[in-house]
């Protein structure tokens, strides 16, 4: 039977969540067996100029600062040779909304990479930027994914997701895109064969139905569409942000990561956050229905900037996912196993 809304609800406010781990893993296992995968990517984030000014990012800046960039395409290009050379297999490139650049240094950048790195794939843009190209060129989601998809583009990464709730949404980043236009974009972006992961950030204050509500707009849209490979959990991360406030704690995080195993049951994948939580409760996800750690990241900017700061290596991820029982693998961005260890 499927949990509804309400018992989802109520488990997330009062069940034990050494039970919720419990039942998250059992489901992990039938599915996955003791197989627990990762990739070597590496975040570009090209611009830390936005014009959202999101609340809850400390990473944003707006043009005239001394701080602000764009990073020059032979850097990025430099930056994908890099991943390329360590092992990657995929870049996730992310950015600020910047308002100068049109669609085509978009398409530029991604044909550029596609030529010189054929074997890198690109897993990028948020659904934020994504409509943010359309509207800012006249064109359709649509046809905005299309152009991209030609130039290169891949696959979409879930960000911009953040709890998709329009009261949170409109306490929190008034400028971002609200929940409609987020899975209206995924949607399209299934449509047009182009698959996605979802995302969800926690401790913003929410309610525990609102989080449910979350994960029901994933479950529904993927009864839909069947695009989402993957759901990944962050944490709200309030240092250095306008929004402040306190990091919630690890067991509403691990409760919260289980709860996502056993609710939405139509998305394969759930990581655990190595990268928001640390290396020790990262590799306590594998036992509350995680089975991916996501990447080792080769560079990551935007967590950092928010004083969250950790450091993965390839042997230090097998050691991690050994040390919990598991038998480690590399994967690619389709979650297929490439290379065991």
């Amino acid at each position: 039977m499927r949990l509804t809304e309400q018992e989802a609800a109520d488990l997330l406010t009062y069940g034990d969540p050494i039970e919720l781990g419990r039942a998250a893993d059992a489901e992990r296992r039938r599915r996955f067996g003791d197989t627990v995968t990762f990739i070597v990517d590496r975040n570009i984030n090209y611009t830390n100029i936005c014009v959202n000014e999101c609340r809850f990012c400390a990473f944003y800046t707006k043009q005239d600062a001394e701080d602000a960039y764009l990073l020059p395409l032979e850097e990025i290009l430099a930056k994908v040779g890099e991943t390329a050379a360590a092992g990657g297999t995929q870049v996730m490139i992310q950015g600020g909304i910047h308002p100068d650049l049109p669609l085509s240094y978009y398409e530029d950048m991604l044909r550029a990479i596609r030529s010189r790195y054929p074997s890198i794939v690109i897993h990028s843009f948020t659904a934020t930027e994504i409509l943010y190209f359309a509207e800012k060129e006249g064109l359709t989601v649509e046809e905005t994914l299309r152009r991209l998809q030609d130039a290169g583009l891949s696959s979409l990464p879930g960000g911009g997701a953040e709890i998709l709730v329009d009261r949170v949404r409109k306490l929190i980043a008034p400028k971002k895109i609200m929940t409609a236009d987020w899975l209206r974009v995924m949607r399209t972006a299934h449509k047009i064969g182009m698959e996605s992961t979802a995302t969800m950030v926690i401790g913003f204050g929410e309610t525990m139905a609102e989080r449910v509500e979350h994960m029901e707009h994933i479950r529904r849209l993927q009864e839909e569409t069947g695009g989402f490979r993957a759901f990944i959990t962050w944490t709200f991360q309030p240092g250095n942000t306008a929004l402040g406030g306190e990091k919630t704690s690890s067991w509403d995080y691990m409760r919260t990561l289980a709860l996502t195993r056993l609710y939405m049951d139509n998305v394969a994948h759930i990581q655990g956050s190595w990268v928001t939580q640390g290396e020790r409760i990262g590799q306590l996800t594998l036992g509350f229905g995680a089975d991916d750690l996501g990447s080792i990241m080769l560079e990551e900017n935007v967590v950092r900037a928010a004083g969250t700061r950790y450091n993965m290596s390839i042997k230090k991820m097998i050691d991690l996912i050994r040390g919990a029982g598991r038998e480690p693998a590399q994967r690619d961005t389709q979650y297929r196993v490439i290379r065991r260890f």
